[in-house]
């Protein structure tokens, strides 16, 4: 195959061989060198041509498919997967302006317009080369069983083609089969009491938070959030019409208080973002409350699947014994990056109104065809080894950048401890100056986090950040952590 990229002068400019190459053939990518659909060499190829190991160019293509610029399909090969804007459509001699009709929001309409246009005011930064992304989530691109994924979905092809098949009527709250297979791995692997009945699958988690936003929480009612907190959660409850009561988290996670409101939303198996884990004793308080004042509480356990140390505690859902609690789960942080597939395990008596408020706006069940094929992948045992391989995998990159960031940034940030999840969390120790001083010399040389910033409850200013390390490969979590240490020589 003929291909040639700027390799060899790339190769002047970065340390690595690795970065090297992923620069090339992603800037010949967004420059438009190479169009979209064009078949790439394979990584033996690639290696070949330039005189690298295998193993660098199988990295560089997972890191490029995990951030979307190529996409590989089996018994084809590997291909460009990323499209340039297309040019601004104007107007000419003899053409008319298009009209854009104007349309009238509902109250609820304005109030999300309003949300999102605070959100992408704020976001609109100019882009700098990122090359080691910390501030997005993906799943290790060469981590997930396709082949046996592949078969299980096939296999519900099949099933869906046969003639019988789309006759067979799912309830809007999901397929049977997976609605058991959940409830069977909650009692297995969480001691969770669960059943099936009581399992609704929704489009991911952010679904299933949204729609109890709507079912719990009236015009101007309080619902209770952690500060700082998964922003998706305060989303839901401002364009549900309600109001967020901040409740303080510190080290070991949420406060319990006596909160005037009928809605708690709460990570107590790992907090978010921080990863404190609540205590027994404050489990309890929190259950006490909702019990004494009639409330709800909604327990994201976004992540509990990935201890990398100790044992985790029991879910809040395990431990209520008064109907409670509404567990919520998802499968985005296991499965591949496009499944969007989460589930709510709900008290019996809210069982229902959820099913109703589902099929409201989805009558027939979100993604039947994947539903189908997660249902046979966990009942073929699949799943559960396809977790443990991640475990392992994710373990060794978790204590790697935990051990990097403590030795080399612990005089910039004070990082938060922490026995699981998929992220590390820490505190910056300067001023606010200071900080944004150091955020644009390490967003120029290439390196971007996720930041959480908290106004304390005495009024000072607090900057947190947290790093997703999942997609990146191990040699560039260490190449990330020494720019932000070279980067640290101007604070």
């Amino acid at each position: 195959m003929h291909f040639q990229i700027p390799y060899y002068s790339y190769r002047e400019r970065y340390d690595t061989k690795l970065l090297a190459l992923y620069h090339a053939l992603k800037d010949t990518i967004t420059g438009g060198v190479l169009a979209y659909d064009s078949r790439i060499p394979s990584t033996r190829e690639l290696a070949q041509l330039y005189g690298l190991s295998r193993g660098t160019a199988n990295q560089v293509y997972e890191m490029l498919t995990s951030e979307g610029y190529v996409r590989s399909e089996t018994g084809r090969g590997t291909f460009v997967s990323y499209r340039l804007s297309p040019g601004a459509a104007g107007t000419g001699p003899g053409m008319e302006a298009a009209r854009t009709p104007s349309f009238r929001l509902s109250p609820w309409g304005e109030r999300v317009q309003q949300i999102s246009s605070r959100e992408e005011d704020a976001a609109l930064q100019p882009d700098p080369p990122a090359v080691i992304d910390f501030s997005r989530f993906a799943p290790d691109p060469g981590a997930f069983p396709r082949e046996a994924w592949t078969r299980c979905l096939y296999a519900q092809v099949r099933e869906l083609s046969s003639p019988a098949g789309p006759l067979r009527a799912h309830p809007a709250q999901g397929c049977l089969a997976l609605r058991e297979a959940i409830a069977r791995y909650l009692r297995r692997a969480r001691g969770m009491a669960v059943q099936p009945e009581h399992v609704a699958v929704t489009g991911g988690s952010m679904q299933a938070l949204a729609l109890l936003a709507q079912l719990l929480i009236g015009e101007g009612e309080a619902a209770v959030v952690e500060t700082p907190a998964y922003t998706g959660t305060r989303r839901a409850i401002v364009a549900a019409g309600g109001r967020c009561t901040d409740a303080i988290v510190d080290a070991q996670g949420i406060v319990p208080a006596d909160w005037d409101a009928k809605a708690a939303f709460v990570t107590p198996t790992r907090q978010f973002p921080t990863g404190a884990v609540l205590s027994l004793e404050r489990r309890q308080a929190l259950l006490r409350w909702a019990y004494e004042r009639e409330a709800v509480i909604v327990e994201d356990d976004y992540d509990s699947e990935f201890r990398h140390r100790g044992k985790s505690l029991e879910p809040l859902k395990a431990l209520d014994r008064e109907e409670r609690v509404v567990y919520v789960g998802s499968f985005t942080k296991t499965l591949l990056p496009g499944l969007r597939l989460g589930y709510a395990v709900l008290p019996p008596a809210l069982a229902e109104p959820f099913a109703r408020a589902l099929a409201h706006y989805e009558p027939q069940p979100v993604h039947l065809l994947e539903q189908m094929g997660l249902a046979a992948f966990m009942a073929s045992g699949e799943y559960e080894r396809h977790l443990r391989r991640m475990k392992r995998i994710y373990s060794r990159k978790f204590h790697s950048l935990t051990q990097l960031l403590q030795s080399e940034l612990s005089g910039l940030f004070d990082w938060v401890e922490s026995d699981a999840g998929l992220h590390v969390f820490g505190w910056w120790r300067g001023t606010a100056e200071s900080y944004a001083a150091y955020r644009r010399r390490c967003f120029a040389a290439g390196v971007k986090w996720a930041e959480v910033p908290v106004a304390a409850s005495d009024g000072q200013w607090r900057q947190g950040l947290y790093l997703n390390f999942p997609h990146i490969p191990e040699e560039a979590l260490r190449e990330g952590v020494f720019r932000m240490k070279q980067a640290e020589s101007g604070c």
